[in-house]
């Protein structure tokens, strides 16, 4: 039987959800984003990425509500308004870089001022730090540095794609961003639609009032949704969009 709930927020990843392949949004998904928006629903990007990365598909959307970035690191209104920001220290950011730089990962890191590939400030302490992210074809190098960093408490790991590990402060997830945000909509995470194709997507997939997979998606993703729709490069959004909301 068909789930029944009043879907007023539309939480959309990007990366495998939203974006096709080659980084694009198909016409059929906007027009679907855009009745969905006429229809009175918040449609917000939920999403690993910064605000840089994900501000310039919002406006082309014509979003009017929230963003929620860098995997529940930081909301952001459409204005730039910044309402909410959660840290890593500095110091386990160092450590983690250097890990990761012992093992041969390729990294990159999210400070409030700036992302760095394969590089490091001259000093940790002068940056404030949202986010570090790895990323290897060697599944082994990968569970090894799972491993070291699970010991951890402070931290929250998890993924985008199979072949990456990305690392937030502990409670930071987009799952927690979207209660959030709801509460400064007024309504609940039974009211959301949650849409997303990797491990950071679980949470927010689950406690969704309608949690979906991507057709592509990471296999336990799919066991954690409600339904699985078709993939990124076959308008698998706004199909799920047509069914559980228009």
């Amino acid at each position: 039987m068909e789930k029944k709930h009043e879907i007023k927020l539309v939480a959309l990843d990007m990366d495998g959800t939203l974006l096709t392949s080659e980084h694009k949004i198909t016409d059929q998904t906007r027009q679907v984003i855009k009745k969905a928006l006429a229809n009175d629903v918040h449609v917000v990007l939920s999403t690993g990425r910064w605000l840089g990365s994900c501000k310039p598909f919002a406006d082309s959307l014509n979003l009017s509500s929230y963003l929620v970035t860098v995997n529940g690191g930081e909301i952001w209104t459409v204005h730039n308004e910044l309402l909410e920001r959660h840290l890593i220290d500095a110091k386990l950011m160092e450590m983690m870089w250097e890990l990761g730089a012992e093992n041969e990962l390729a990294s990159w890191m999210v400070s409030t001022d700036n992302v760095w590939y394969d590089a490091r400030p001259e000093n940790f302490y002068d940056h404030e730090w949202l986010k570090i992210g790895f990323d290897s074809h060697d599944k082994a190098k990968l569970d090894s540095l799972v491993k070291k960093l699970s010991h951890h408490e402070e931290l929250e790991l998890t993924n985008s794609m199979p072949t990456n590990v990305e690392i937030n402060p502990i409670g930071v997830n987009k799952a927690n961003a979207l209660a959030s945000v709801c509460e400064r909509i007024g309504i609940t995470m039974d009211n959301v639609m949650a849409v997303g194709d990797s491990l950071n997507d679980i949470k927010m997939i689950q406690q969704a009032g309608i949690g979906v997979a991507m057709g592509n998606a990471q296999e336990a993703v799919k066991q954690a949704a409600y339904f699985v729709t078709d993939t990124n490069n076959q308008d698998g959004v706004a199909n799920a969009i047509r069914r559980f909301v228009l």
